[in-house]
């Protein structure tokens, strides 16, 4: 079944580091979640890998329109689910045999211009997955000068977010900042020019109001903890992460729930040890240079795994997490 699920792929929207996530976990077979739907690249892979059913999940309401055309040929193995995947125990309610979650903003949303998730091209400075709630627009208008500082620096690790949070406030005391390309403009203005091979200079400035906007964070711990509720023993958890934010969290999630966290002080007194609730991988897993090659969008990404043990469920300190400064917008 695998085989077939390793056939040249012909869809806009490539599933990233998805061979990784077969070889990891075979045989693929009984109910598995895709807590980030977004074209389904994942979600269909699965069902061709022999997933006997697929629950997708996802918070922005577009995909699901967009995937009317080819959802019919799987009949009734493929539910979609409205939601967020800090939720993905409730929306399935059943227990599952594996969870993949793909972080980040999907290659779908940035081709659309109206989303306003790109500085690419110009469109509303939006930024919202449900399309509800805070805009990006928003924040930059109302956020204080050190809020947005807060939020470039925890959130995007951008060095300049002082300065560039200085230049949005001036420039939004003349005229309103209201487009994906006039806040371009701005970071652009305040940066030096990149060097041949860097990234965008709106890089790190736009990412980091996507996950102020989206909460992803928050997401994504609530997230992992209703997988480990959800998974079956033996049932798999596998993660795609695009920046080192997000894989540190992942990684020390592994570390903590399979008891390889360390690091206890020998002064502190001792706890009892906990059943762990995962064996996880001890590396990442980058794609191949020929991954790369076919799809720029995996360059940076990093997949980890971690099956499920029999232990049961338990409060996670997030704590421990790594989870970056919380700014709430």
């Amino acid at each position: 079944m695998a085989a077939a699920a390793r056939a040249p792929n012909t869809q806009p929207h490539i599933p990233v580091l998805f061979d990784s996530i077969l070889d990891a976990c075979t045989p693929i077979e009984g109910v598995w979640l895709d807590g980030t739907f977004g074209a389904g690249g994942y979600a269909r892979g699965l069902l061709d890998a022999g997933a006997a059913k697929v629950f997708g999940v996802d918070r922005d309401p577009v995909v699901f329109e967009m995937a009317r055309a080819w959802l019919v040929g799987y009949g009734d193995r493929l539910q979609l689910v409205e939601g967020t995947f800090s939720d993905l125990d409730a929306l399935a309610g059943e227990a599952l045999d594996g969870v993949v979650l793909d972080l980040g903003v999907s290659s779908m949303q940035l081709d659309q211009a109206e989303r306003g998730f790109s500085f690419m091209s110009d469109g509303p400075l939006d930024m919202r997955m449900s399309g509800a709630g805070v805009s990006a627009a928003n924040v930059v208008a109302d956020a204080s000068e050190a809020m947005l500082a807060d939020i470039l620096y925890h959130y995007g690790e951008e060095r300049a977010a002082r300065t560039i949070a200085r230049a949005i406030v001036k420039t939004r005391q003349d005229s309103p900042i209201e487009t994906t390309g006039a806040l371009v403009r701005i970071v652009e203005a305040v940066l030096p020019r990149p060097k041949p091979g860097a990234s965008h200079p709106a890089t790190r400035t736009f990412q980091a109001l996507r996950i102020a906007v989206n909460d992803e964070f928050g997401q994504l711990a609530a997230g992992l903890e209703a997988a480990e509720r959800a998974l079956k023993p033996g049932g798999w958890l596998a993660v795609v992460s695009f920046h080192s934010l997000e894989d540190r969290v992942v990684k020390r999630f592994f570390q903590a729930r399979s008891g390889k966290m360390g690091g206890v002080s020998r002064y502190q007194p001792e706890k009892a040890a906990e059943a762990p609730r995962f064996e996880a991988r001890n590396k990442s897993i980058p794609p191949s240079a020929d991954e790369v090659a076919r799809n720029s969008r995996s360059r940076s990404a990093k997949l980890r795994v971690g099956r499920r043990t029999d232990a049961e469920a338990g409060p996670v300190d997030r704590s421990k997490l790594g989870l970056p400064k919380e700014v709430s917008v």
